[in-house]
This record gives C-alpha cells, sequence and structure tokens, in this order.
C-alpha cells in the first residue's frame, strides 16, 4: 500500500479478516488472567444496521479492546434475540405477499417459515456490525431460541412455578390488536393525542324524553356498557341512582349505580361503565356485580355480541356510531380534548383493555435484591441519574405478564387435562409422568395431554441472558460459567432500563443470589440535528453502511463519539463523521511526514531533546486523563483527549518542533526518529480501541512486524508514578507567547514582517531560553533580546508576569495605503460598535451559552486592539 494515499474499503477488510485469522478475539478460561465479559444486548433477527447499534456496539468494542491490550482475559460474546412479537409480524406479513394466511397453516408448518427467516435475515447485522470492527468472540455466538438457551428459559419457567412467583390469572391486561397478544406494562408505549370527547345522551327508562349525558373519548365502547355510574353526593345525579337507562342506538337497559370513585368536575361527572373495556371500569364492575360484555374480537374489530357494526374495525365503528347518535339527536357535543393513549412498542397500534387468561410472574419479592444492589453500590449506574427512575419503577412495579398469544418464542411448559386441570413440566415426557400420578392413571396416553398454545414473552429469555450465555443454570461443573460469571460491563441504551436491565438484575439474584454484572453504561438516544429520535417514519435516520462506506469504519466511529456525552441523548450531524474521516487523513499525513525523513546515524539531537521530553511529559499527563475518563465511562472524553493530543500536541507542536528545517536535505538524527517512532507507536496504541483499522495500519507501517504481532494484542501504555508538570507549564507559556505573537503579527500589520526581533524586560525567564528554539521557528522571530526597558515606541504586552516588546513596523506611506487604513479603520469602529451594543443587552448575556458570549468578547478584545493600532498607523490622537 502506497503511503500516497488511505483507501479504507480497501485497508478495513484486510485487517479484520487479519484479526479473524490469528484468533486474536477468542476467549476462555484461564486462570492466569483476570476475565473480563460483556455481552451484546441481542439484536432482533428482523433488525437492520442503525445509528443505535453503531454507538452501542462502538462504545463496547472500546471497552473490550482496551481490556485485552491491558492484559485481561478479554470475552466479548456477540448474540441474536429471536423477537418473537416483531419477527411473527415479519413472517405473516411476508407469507400474506405470497398470498398465504397464517390461520391456514399449522403451528409446525409457520415455524418452519420462521426459521427459514431467520436463517436468512438473522445473521445480516452481524455481518453488518463486522464492517464496524467489532472485537467479538464470534465463535460464541449465541441465539436466544437455540435449544440450551430454549432448555434455560422452560427450566427457570418451572423453578419459578414451584416457587409461587409464576400464576395464572384471568386479568384485565393490555392487548395489542395487530400483533393480537398481550403484552407487559412497560411494553405500552404512552403518548399525549389529540382526540375528542363526545357528550352522549342516555335516554331514562322511566321517563321517554328524559336524558342523562355522558363524556366519553371512546364512543365505540358504548355497545358493552353495562351501567352509568354517578358520585353518590352529586346533586345534579344522586336522585337517579337504583334508576334505569338505555344504551344508545341498541336499547338494551343498564343500571345507573352510585360510587365515589367519580370525579365530579371531570367531564359531565356522569360515567358509561364498560367492565370488559377498561381497567377502572373492571374494577367498578367487580364492585357491584356487573355483568362483563366483550364487543370486540382479537383483531380489534366488532364481535356478534356488539350486536351491530359486526366486523367493522373499532375505528371505523367509532365514526359510524358517531355519525348514527348524531342522526338519532343523540350526540350532544363534541369538545376537542388531549389525553394519553396507549401504543404497543412492537406494532405501533393503539393499545385495548383486554379481560383475559394469562401467565404472570409476582414481581414484589423479586425486586427487593434487584433494587438493594443498586442503592447499596453494588451495581453501578453511569452516569448515576438513571439510579432514580430505576427505583421509582421498582418500587410501583406490577405482576409480569409473560404469556404472549404467538407461535414464535418459547412455548409455555403448561400441560392440561381433558378437565381443565394443569401442571408444569420441562419436556412432554415429564409431564405425561405427572399426570399419570396427579390422575392415578399409569396407563394415561400422550393424547391426553395438552400444551399451552402460547409462547412466553421475549423478555423472559433476555432476562436469562448473562447466565444463559454460558450455559450456567443447566451444566452443572461449567468451567465457562464458573470463570466468566458475573459478567462486568453492560453498555446498553436508557429506553430498556426496565425491559432488560432491571430484569437481569432480578433473574440474577433470583437464580445465582449474584449480581450478574458490576456496571451498567447508558448510552444516549441518537437523534437528528433537529433533536427528533431518529426513524424509518421519519426518514431521518442515515444508512450506516452507506456512511462506512464514505468517511470508513473508523470516521463513523469518531463521528459518533465526537457527539456522545454519557448517558445524554446525542445530536448526530454527519459532519461529524468528516471530521472523523479528516482526522483519519491527519494521522496518514503524519506518518508520511515521519517516513518521509533521512535518518542520519551520526547526526546528534540538538533541541529535539526538548521536544521529547515535553511530549513525553505530555503524553503521561494525557494518559492520566484518559483513565480517569474510563473510569467513570466517559469514553467521548477519552477520545477527545487523545485526539487533541494527537492534532494539537504531536501533530501541531511535536512535529514542528522536530522536523527538518524547511531547504534542508531533510535529515534527522537516529535518536530522535527512534523517539519519535516510539511516541507515534503509543499514540496508536492509546487510539487503537477507538479508531481500530487505521492505527493497526500505522502500526505495521512504523517498523517492521511478526505475523502475531498486532496493536490488537499490544500492551496497553502504563503510567509513570511522576509528570513532569515544570516543563508542560514551560511548554504552556512558549505556546501563548506564539500565539500572542502571530495575534499581534495580524493586528499591527507585522504580516508582511518575514522575521521579527522579541525583547524581554528584565531576566529572560527559563520556560522561554528552553524553548526558545521554537518560539522562533513557529513565530518567525529572528532573535530574541533581554533589556531592562523596551525599545521606545514598541507593542508591549504581558506574558506570565514579564514584560515583552515588539518592533513598531511603520508602513511606507503612500495615498493608497493611507485610503486603505481609513476604510480599514471605519469599519472596525463600526463593528466594534455592534459586538458593544449585543454585550450590553443583558438578555443575551443571561441567556446565551457561556461559549458564544466568550467569543463576542472575544471580538470586542480584537477590535478595540485593532483600532487602537490603526489609529496608531495613521498618526491619529
Amino acid at each position: 500500500m502506497s503511503l500516497h494515499d488511505y483507501k479504507p474499503d480497501l485497508i478495513e477488510p484486510k485487517w479484520y479478516a487479519y484479526w479473524q485469522k490469528q484468533n486474536f478475539f477468542a476467549s476462555s478460561p484461564n486462570t492466569q488472567k483476570t476475565p473480563y465479559v460483556v455481552l451484546m444486548p441481542p439484536p432482533n433477527i428482523t433488525g437492520i444496521l442503525h445509528m443505535g447499534h453503531v454507538l452501542n456496539n462502538t462504545k463496547q468494542d472500546i471497552l473490550v479492546r482496551k481490556a485485552r491490550m491491558q492484559g485481561r482475559e478479554a470475552c466479548w460474546v456477540p448474540g441474536l434475540d429471536h423477537a418473537s412479537i416483531a419477527t411473527e409480524a415479519k413472517v405473516v406479513a411476508m407469507l400474506k405477499k405470497q398470498g398465504i394466511n397464517k390461520k391456514d397453516l399449522t403451528r409446525d408448518d409457520f415455524l418452519q417459515h420462521v426459521w427459514q427467516w431467520k436463517e436468512k435475515y438473522g445473521g445480516i447485522i452481524l455481518q453488518q456490525l463486522r464492517r464496524l470492527g467489532l472485537s467479538c468472540d464470534w465463535s460464541r455466538l449465541r441465539f436466544t431460541m437455540e435449544p440450551s438457551l430454549s432448555q434455560a428459559v422452560i427450566k427457570a419457567f418451572v423453578s419459578l412455578h414451584e416457587d409461587g412467583y409464576i400464576y395464572r390469572g384471568h386479568r384485565m391486561v393490555h392487548w395489542d390488536p395487530a400483533g393480537q397478544t398481550a403484552l407487559a406494562d412497560d411494553e405500552v408505549i404512552h403518548r399525549e393525542v389529540t382526540g375528542n370527547f363526545y357528550h352522549i345522551k342516555y335516554q331514562l327508562a322511566s321517563k321517554k324524553d328524559a336524558f342523562v349525558t355522558v363524556a366519553t373519548t371512546r364512543p365505540e365502547t358504548l355497545l358493552g356498557d353495562t351501567a352509568l355510574c354517578v358520585h353518590p353526593e352529586d346533586n345534579r345525579y344522586k336522585h337517579l341512582i337504583g334508576k334505569r337507562a338505555f344504551v344508545p342506538l341498541i336499547h338494551r337497559e343498564i343500571p345507573i349505580i352510585g360510587d365515589e370513585y367519580v370525579d365530579q368536575d371531570m367531564g359531565t361527572g356522569c360515567l358509561k361503565v364498560t367492565p370488559a373495556h377498561d381497567a377502572n371500569d373492571y374494577a367498578l364492575g367487580l364492585t357491584h356485580n356487573l355483568p362483563i360484555i366483550e364487543i370486540f374480537n382479537p383483531d380489534g374489530t366488532l364481535n356478534e355480541t356488539a350486536q351491530r357494526y359486526i366486523g367493522d374495525d373499532r375505528f371505523v365503528a367509532r365514526e359510524k356510531i358517531i355519525e348514527d347518535l348524531r342522526k338519532e339527536g343523540l350526540l350532544a357535543k363534541v369538545v376537542p380534548h388531549t389525553h394519553q393513549v396507549g401504543f404497543s412498542e412492537r406494532t405501533n397500534a393503539v393499545i385495548e383493555p383486554k379481560l383475559s387468561t394469562q401467565w404472570f410472574v409476582k414481581m414484589k419479592e423479586l425486586t427487593k435484591p434487584a433494587l438493594e444492589s443498586v442503592e447499596q453500590g453494588t451495581i453501578r449506574f453511569h452516569p448515576a441519574k438513571f439510579q432514580n427512575i430505576y427505583k421509582v419503577w421498582l418500587e410501583n412495579v406490577r405482576d409480569w405478564c409473560i404469556s404472549r398469544q404467538l407461535w414464535w418464542g418459547h412455548r409455555i411448559p403448561a400441560y392440561y387435562l381433558e378437565d381443565g386441570r394443569y401442571l408444569i413440566a420441562a419436556t412432554p415426557e415429564e409431564a405425561l409422568k405427572k399426570a399419570r400420578v396427579l390422575t392415578g392413571n399409569p396407563s394415561l396416553p400422550s393424547t391426553a395431554l395438552k400444551q399451552d398454545e402460547d409462547v412466553l414473552d421475549t423478555w423472559f429469555s433476555s432476562w436469562l441472558w448473562p447466565m444463559s450465555v454460558f450455559d450456567g443454570t443447566i451444566k452443572e461443573d461449567n468451567p465457562d460459567y464458573a470463570y466468566y460469571y458475573p459478567t462486568h460491563d453492560l453498555v446498553t441504551g436508557p429506553d430498556i432500563i426496565f425491559f432488560w436491565v432491571a430484569r437481569m438484575i432480578m433473574a440474577g439474584y433470583a437464580f445465582t443470589e449474584k449480581p450478574p454484572f458490576e456496571n451498567v453504561y447508558f448510552t444516549g438516544i441518537v437523534r437528528d440535528k433537529q433533536g427528533r429520535k431518529m426513524s424509518k417514519s421519519l426518514g431521518n435516520s442515515p444508512d450506516t453502511l452507506s456512511l462506512i462506506d464514505e468517511y470508513g469504519a473508523d470516521g463513523l466511529r469518531a463521528g459518533m463519539l465526537f457527539c456522545t456525552p454519557a448517558g445524554n441523548d446525542l445530536l448526530f450531524d454527519e459532519k461529524l463523521c468528516l471530521q472523523g474521516k479528516k482526522f483519519v487523513h491527519k494521522l496518514w499525513n503524519a506518518l508520511k511526514l515521519i517516513k518521509g525523513w533521512k535518518v542520519v546515524a551520526s547526526r546528534k539531537p540538538g533541541d529535539e531533546k526538548v521536544a521529547i521530553a515535553w511530549f513525553k511529559a505530555r503524553y503521561q499527563q494525557a494518559l492520566q486523563q484518559l483513565e480517569a475518563s474510563f473510569t467513570h465511562f466517559r469514553l467521548s472524553e477519552a477520545f477527545v483527549t487523545i485526539y487533541k493530543l494527537i492534532w494539537d500536541d504531536f501533530c501541531a507542536h511535536y512535529l514542528e518542533m522536530i522536523k527538518p528545517a524547511p531547504k534542508t536535505d531533510n535529515t534527522i538524527s537516529e535518536e530522535t526518529y527512534t523517539a519519535t517512532l516510539a511516541c507515534f507507536e503509543n499514540l496508536m496504541k492509546l487510539l487503537h480501541p477507538f479508531m481500530p483499522f487505521i492505527t493497526e495500519e500505522i502500526w505495521h507501517q512504523l517498523r517492521h512486524r511478526k505475523e502475531q504481532e498486532s496493536l490488537a494484542v499490544a500492551s496497553w501504555p502504563k503510567k509513570t508514578a511522576h509528570t513532569e508538570s515544570t516543563l508542560l507549564q514551560q511548554a504552556t507559556h512558549a505556546f501563548e507567547l506564539i500565539t500572542r505573537i502571530r495575534h499581534l503579527r495580524r493586528t499591527h500589520h507585522y504580516a508582511s514582517q518575514k522575521t521579527l526581533s522579541l525583547n524581554v524586560k528584565g531576566d529572560m525567564p527559563d520556560w522561554l531560553k528552553l524553548f526558545a528554539f521554537y518560539v522562533r521557528k513557529q513565530a518567525k522571530v529572528s532573535q530574541i533580546t533581554s533589556h531592562q526597558k523596551n525599545t521606545k515606541g514598541s507593542i508591549a504586552f504581558m506574558l506570565d508576569k514579564c514584560e515583552f516588546g515588539l518592533p513598531e513596523i511603520v508602513p511606507q506611506e503612500d495615498k493608497g495605503s493611507q485610503e486603505t487604513l481609513e476604510k480599514e479603520l471605519t469599519y472596525q469602529q463600526g463593528f466594534l460598535h455592534t459586538v458593544k451594543k449585543k454585550l450590553e443587552n443583558k438578555q443575551f448575556v443571561n441567556h446565551a451559552p457561556t461559549s458564544v458570549v466568550a467569543r463576542e468578547r472575544k471580538k470586542l478584545q480584537d477590535a478595540t486592539e485593532r483600532i487602537a493600532a490603526l489609529k496608531q498607523l495613521l498618526g491619529h490622537a
């Protein structure tokens, strides 16, 4: 590969294939090493690579690569989740396009189609993740529906049922009409929706022309009404308690009841009660022994019990009911109303409350150790702010509905006898044995048992992930489980803190009495420049593979890190990927510069020794900052630390200090060259976890390596006990001096002067003696002299309690230059006036970002200095 260009499309696949061939990412128990274990949050087999995957997996890779370089036995387990609801919906839609209806298939036939889907699409996302350079142990890839993981799920169900934590009950649940399945509470997303309050007149049975008005947001449910309810102390209605009314449109007679549950100030103060389709109404129905009339089919259409609009979708029926009420004079009015509506997290369908017999997990006891472990610091959240969110949820959690009315998933191990009794068993064979004992019939045939048709919630398998990936709950004397569990760091999004994080902690304590991990690092949610969450529906999520094609995997990874403060949502801007790409080219150009020098063994280093000593000190300072950032999981801060160390310190200063002067033979001493290679190598070690491809390429370009000598397994740099703080401060003063002189060149017409002389009042400071070579070089200063007084008329300034002076340069007098200077003065005075007005505006100063205000004040200072210089040049008072 020529050093004249860098082509990530060629270099990145080359190094990934090399890492895979050398088996650098594989892990096995090694008692001579300390393990470091990270588990990939398993993406769905329906998924494609999106920005959330890029963010989450890049950060995992950083942690794993660093741990591997530190000599730990790094094990990063990749995986896939079967995603019951989402996958079944995808396959049903695919079959529909082929003219096949799921209802026309047997369970086994349908599952064959799902497994074919999994084989075709399931691994695509993992191949895409490889393009990011992820250092997973791909030999450990696990799938939540593979036999051993399925066995772990069933065993967990049986165990929890035996211990009294799992029960079967008939309760009001969240129903997804699109997926046609029950959902857990946290699978329902509540959104504010603008709808209406429909004021509907119910005729009293005792008087033909007497009505009571009810306000409802869901008029379609009136067909299932079994009562009207008012507050017992409401003077408007209490005389009606015990009387009866007719349900509009179907003229079914229902009672009027009294209950303190009613809010007299809400709506009309009179409620319609539909126990089958509202959780609060169901509770009222139980209290008052009301009948339950269910009017919806599982798909959200109206059934025959509704009497009218049979087969219509609930929202189609709503419009028809409103129109028919209007025709019959029973629609009093329609009032706009904003309220919360539940949507399915998976299908985005509006949730329907539904009475259903389901399986539940009792959560109260399981939450206690899960809450204590976080409160006491056994498990640490990063950022810590998520502890409060976690605590509130656990303290208010309800029992978990774990059954799903689907075919794809882990089938519930419940087996029913013909008389309705059931038993729980891990296998059909075990169920039959139990059934023969239960019935007292040793010859009971297997056909007498029927297994539950439902499957378990996907999260019921995912909550076992830290244990099940190592077959921890199904194999005794398991060396993997003994060595790798508990794991160490979990990297995930805050949006699944309840779905997954909390439940994994519960499962860890329930089945092992140990925490499943030590740290949870919450990344932010990826949003676009306008702050919107990236989604397919908005069309604001870029194609990540196209981004890799355009900027390289390293450029994309860097772009994500530039905008990701820990735990906060991040605003993604493609320009940040361009910045990452430019950083790659900066590194490559630094390599080309160094490799272009001619090494002379006989040449002795001079001022370069100062440069080398300074950069080693600066490197150690940055390394300490870096380690502190890693300790607190501030990975973006860590990356920016390295970025600045390379761009500002190594490229902008160190290489400028040591590089051969222009118009020379381009030679450098061997000692300086060797030290520079070592510095560059150490920089690549620090950067490697963040940008693995470019660093590996440069590391191999710097010197010849053996076949198995890779940056991926190189040793992580060690911190020294002492940092040369004095030397660092001295360099800082020198850099500031260079900046000040350059600024004065721009503002005092020194730009045309190739070199200047610099005067120092009094004794020359030690830092200037040390870095005089660099000041002369970068500020284009021909000589630095020390005087007791500065030359009269010189431009003076203070730095580090020292007074410096530059000679005043007066341009040649001519009409043209005078006119130019006058115009420039007029412009600068106008500009100064504008900036002053802005800074005099208290609203601006108090509310604008600090950086913006600071920038305006710098403009004020620069303009003031410029005007003073122009007036001096023009001879103005």
